[in-house]
């Protein structure tokens, strides 16, 4: 039986994941009159866990954990933005955690986490702006091992080539990310920790802070965060600025949250707090920064760097010694025609 206990509560106005879809451009002899205006669509969840209300991951990703054998639901919606009819497929495809963060399988690959989804359509016709409503039905057997598993329930769109051939679809998706936890008891834990933080300047000069991360829990998180600045020159503050992309790390995985800052900031110095959150969880370092000069970083990638001096130096000086030992034998050595 499906669990329906008080575990879910519908909440309107969740996170939408919106993806513009790619219109068929125009020849050059149509002209501006057969351009297309941009059509998004895009799927989002409705209902969340009663008991994950405080867990900001679960107003937009599937986020649980569930002994073997449980049997729950979730409520999606499709929605479109366009004046025009769309046809919308929809399935669970698999994704996996690892070093280059939540990473999504080719087309509809299946994983075990995907043959226990079920959706109550595969496919949905949208009316000009409407919405259409898609329920996910997850069956975790009851011989299912302890873990976490990944996957993404993708909302799709394909439409032919506009070229002669006509033969070659132009597919575009969105989804909504799934991470089950199965075991017996309790939660597993989720924590992470803060290394280093370093201040630094991206390539176009903008100062950027970069923090050293690890997850050190047993379930995967998606690290995001934001700075602020303060004690700075003639005691200016500044921020908050927020990172602009979540880190996904899996369990004792490590990555880097990167944060851009103002392009007027002065270099400093400047006090900073820097707090990073995972759904409940979050972690917070304090310090002391100071930003390179403008243009320091790209003098140093252009210029030998100071081990290639040094090593340029000594080879002179031994170069040197030796033109030294050789003038002094050669001046030694008798000419020919000469006594010894």
């Amino acid at each position: 039986m499906p669990d329906r206990s008080a575990r879910r509560v519908v909440a309107s106005g969740l996170l939408a994941i919106v993806l513009q879809v790619m219109a068929a451009a125009p020849s050059a002899a149509a002209g501006d009159a057969q351009r297309r205006r941009p059509e998004r669509f895009g799927i989002r969840l409705l209902e969340i866990p009663e008991n994950r209300l405080d867990d900001p991951r679960s107003h937009a990703f599937i986020v649980d954990h569930v002994n073997p054998g449980t049997t729950f639901t979730r409520r999606l919606e499709v929605f479109s933005t366009s004046p025009r009819r769309q046809h919308v497929n929809v399935y669970p495809a698999a994704a996996r955690v690892g070093d280059e963060g939540f990473t999504f399988a080719p087309a509809r690959t299946a994983n075990e986490l995907t043959s226990w989804i079920t959706l109550d359509r595969t496919a949905v016709d949208l009316p000009p702006h409407g919405r259409v409503p898609v329920t996910a039905t997850v069956a975790v057997p009851p011989t299912a091992s302890k873990g976490e598993r990944y996957a993404v329930i993708w909302a799709e769109i394909a439409s032919a080539s506009p070229g002669p051939s006509g033969n070659v679809a132009l597919v575009n998706r969105v989804g909504v990310r799934t991470y089950l936890d199965v075991g017996p008891g309790g939660e597993p834990p989720t924590s992470f920790r803060i290394g280093e933080v370093a201040a630094g300047r991206t390539d176009d000069g903008r100062p950027r802070l970069v923090a050293e991360v690890g997850n050190t829990g047993e379930r995967a998180v998606d690290l995001e965060g934001e700075v602020r600045l303060s004690e700075g020159p003639s005691a200016l503050s500044a921020g908050p600025f927020r990172s602009t992309r979540a880190t996904t790390l899996p369990p004792g995985g490590h990555g880097q949250v990167t944060v851009l800052l103002g392009d007027d900031l002065p270099a400093g110095p400047w006090k900073f707090r820097l707090t990073l959150r995972s759904g409940r969880v979050s972690r917070t370092a304090t310090g002391t920064i100071t930003f390179p000069a403008a243009g320091e970083r790209a003098a140093a990638e252009d210029g030998p760097s100071v081990p290639v001096l040094a090593a340029c130096a000594v080879a002179a000086v031994a170069a040197a010694a030796l033109l030294v030992v050789n003038l002094r034998r050669f001046r030694r050595r008798p000419l020919d025609g000469e006594a010894a």
